[in-house]
């Protein structure tokens, strides 16, 4: 059954996220009072670079007090293609440029309460330029092979649910060919 929206009220709002309340029919006509977050979409890559290996961050989540691999990912900002945002986020958060990117998924990570939605590129290569512009981002920046991702989620060393999906898909999809 499709959930019908009567409504939204707004609870709490930023630059960041809007946090609202809906009522909701579900099944029989019974509503349903509903916290939902909406926020601005984000873009991100898988870079796979020499001998399939993925470039990687490696960072700490205050929210969960974990720490974890993650892909290069964040918001797009105005006027910004989402292939655009995702080629910065690399370069800002790892110092490298990627190389010719493609799409590769969209993940929303929490559908059961967010609209997030992430456009994730895959990338061919990259091209180191420096130092990451976004030093606060990561702990440390490395390129890991494609074919540790399983017993790197299986460690809970990647835990991030966009991350997580679109390394597995990438992984999926490379051991095809």
């Amino acid at each position: 059954m499709r959930w019908k929206v009567h409504s939204e009220q707004p609870l709490y709002q930023d630059p960041w996220l809007d946090i609202r309340l809906a009522d909701v029919e579900i099944t029989g006509g019974r509503h349903l009072s509903h916290r939902v977050i909406r926020t601005s979409p984000g873009a991100g890559a898988v870079v796979v670079g020499e001998h399939q290996r993925v470039l990687l961050i490696w960072r700490h989540r205050f929210i969960t007090d974990t720490w974890g691999w993650e892909i290069p990912l964040g918001g797009i900002h105005p006027g910004e293609s989402p292939e655009g945002a995702a080629a910065r986020e690399v370069e800002e958060e790892t110092g490298w440029r990627p190389g010719p990117m493609r799409p590769l998924t969209v993940v929303q990570p929490t559908p059961g309460i967010s609209d997030s939605r992430h456009m994730i590129y895959l990338a061919d290569g990259a091209t180191h330029i420096g130092a990451p512009t976004e030093d606060w981002e990561a702990e440390r920046v490395e390129w890991v092979p494609l074919a540790d991702v399983p017993e790197l989620v299986a460690r809970q060393e990647i835990v991030s649910g966009t991350s997580m999906a679109a390394l597995l898909y990438a992984f999926t999809t490379a051991s095809e060919k």
